[in-house]
């Protein structure tokens, strides 16, 4: 999901629980290479992901993709990615959002499912971007609060709620994970018209996500 991200000395929630102090970039990061971002057309982005297989989990090569997503996510100054915007044909997410109440939620998701929207919960018409549709913004409803659950790289559950933009960005990468994106869920017109914004705003937003890239380089080095 994109979005530029400002941390602060908010609240942090990692994984779904509170921690006292969290730095400004997951520690996953420094760990992590930037991976090229999948675009809209792109086949994997359109079909639902394979769940992350048991002997997968705890593994090296899972820890290093989880690495990766988020040192690609703060180079694309997102919010949240899912497997398929690397090219990863596997149901997972990483996460670093803000709910409405201004904490920071950060975390990664594997296998993620979305709870159904309570019939209380009311529906929010906001603006909504894509770190695979680079550039354009459109309005789309989703719930005011979300829940999903899954499990972490190691196998251990996760439950991650939250309200407002954290909930948007629950029910948008939940959705890549499925193969559907929020272009998909835009009448047609708007579709054509947000497809359109993207082909004349892309370049100079991947000149930007390179220079993110090198900048993120020099931050964790450092």
């Amino acid at each position: 999901m994109s979005e530029q991200f400002t941390s602060s000395p908010s609240p942090v929630v990692v994984q779904g629980q509170k921690v006292r102090d969290f730095p400004v970039l997951a520690p996953e990061a420094a760990r992590g290479r930037v991976l090229r971002v999948t675009v809209v057309g792109e086949e994997v982005l359109h079909r639902p992901g394979t769940d992350v297989p048991a002997q997968m989990l705890g593994g090296a090569e899972l820890s290093q993709l989880v690495d990766d997503m988020f040192r690609t996510m703060y180079a694309a100054e997102g919010v949240g990615l899912a497997g398929n915007q690397v090219g990863v044909d596997l149901r997972l997410f990483v996460y670093d959002c803000p709910d409405d109440e201004g904490v920071r939620h950060v975390g990664h998701v594997i296998n993620p499912v979305l709870d159904e929207r309570d019939l209380d919960t009311p529906v929010v018409v906001e603006g909504e971007g894509c770190l695979s549709v680079p550039g354009p913004y459109a309005d789309l409803g989703r719930a005011q609060r979300a829940t999903v659950r899954g499990v972490d790289k190691s196998g251990a559950q996760v439950v991650v709620s939250g309200s407002g933009f954290l909930a948007r960005c629950l029910q948008h990468e939940t959705d890549h994970t499925l193969g559907t994106m929020y272009v998909d869920r835009l009448a047609k017109r708007e579709r054509k018209r947000v497809l359109k914004q993207m082909e004349e705003m892309a370049g100079e937003v991947m000149v930007r996500r390179e220079e993110r890239a090198v900048e993120l380089e020099q931050e964790l080095s450092g």
